[in-house]
């Protein structure tokens, strides 16, 4: 899926105009227009506050991901791959397991 419909679909889902949209982003609705009909596509800058006003990552916008939002929120990119390299068969059920023993973990470090 297209970043243009990715914003049209996100925009509808929340009951947005594009006027809306606009004013959220302090945009013309035009701009909202051309995104949403692939003439043109959004900043970077754009892309980040559009995920944060739908609730999405930004992968997902732009049609990276098929999962709109992060699933191992706040676990920095090391304590991904400690948690997910440490037996690469084992279940989704396991690996959310060890997540959750890196987020405790997280939560009662001390640090130097």
């Amino acid at each position: 899926m297209s970043i243009a419909s990715r914003i049209k679909q996100l925009r509808t889902q929340k009951n947005y105009t594009q006027k809306d949209l606009a004013s959220l982003l302090s945009v013309k609705p035009t701009t909202v227009s051309g995104w949403e009909l692939g003439r043109n596509e959004p900043s970077i800058d754009m892309i980040n506050k559009l995920s944060s006003i739908f609730s999405v990552t930004t992968d997902y916008l732009i049609g990276r991901s098929e999962n709109p939002r992060k699933s191992d929120d706040g676990l920095s990119e090391n304590q991904k791959l400690v948690a997910y390299s440490i037996d690469p068969d084992i279940s989704d059920e396991e690996r959310k397991a060890i997540i959750e023993m890196v987020e405790a973990a997280k939560k009662f470090r001390r640090r130097i």
